[in-house]
């Protein structure tokens, strides 16, 4: 104890003996990932899944793989789905009238945009869309062609 400056001859280390005499010494308290390590373990086993999917649904829909259009004849629009509810549609091209050539299945987000579909339902119409690859759940709708404005042509 002498090597040690500024410090008192009369000082000595306590830490082990602070406690009452007779009690037995005070164990020092668990940091909290230590005293909640299994809720901690759980939580992060269930909230890691979750932000993948969710980061993976926010980069999807935000990029878009390509853009066009096309034009054609709306023969349906519906409201699909048991939890999540979308608007699906089926535009028929056409290549001389009264020929079909191919359908055009697509999504439609927005309640406004699939009203104003349904009511040009039957009319040649030219649709601006967007293909958003490998959206992670058929939520979001059941095609990668997502519309986001129509226009009518005149025959």
């Amino acid at each position: 104890m002498a090597d040690i400056p500024n410090r008192p001859a009369d000082v000595t280390d306590t830490s082990a003996t602070d406690a009452a005499p007779g009690l037995p010494p005070e164990v020092p308290r668990r940091s909290f990932a230590r005293r909640h390590w299994g809720k901690l373990t759980v939580l992060t086993l269930l909230a890691a899944p979750m932000t993948v999917f969710a980061l993976w649904a926010l980069v999807t829909m935000s990029w878009s793989y390509s853009s066009g259009q096309r034009a054609g004849y709306v023969q349906k629009i519906s409201r699909k789905g048991f939890v999540c509810k979308t608007w699906e549609a089926t535009l028929y091209t056409d290549i001389a009238k009264g020929f079909r050539s191919d359908s055009f299945s697509f999504t439609v987000r927005s309640d406004s945009l699939a009203h104003a579909i349904e009511k040009l339902s039957g009319k040649r119409v030219s649709v601006h869309y967007e293909q958003h690859i490998g959206v992670p759940s058929s939520c979001f709708g059941d095609t990668e062609y997502f519309v986001s404005r129509v226009e009518t042509i005149p025959e």
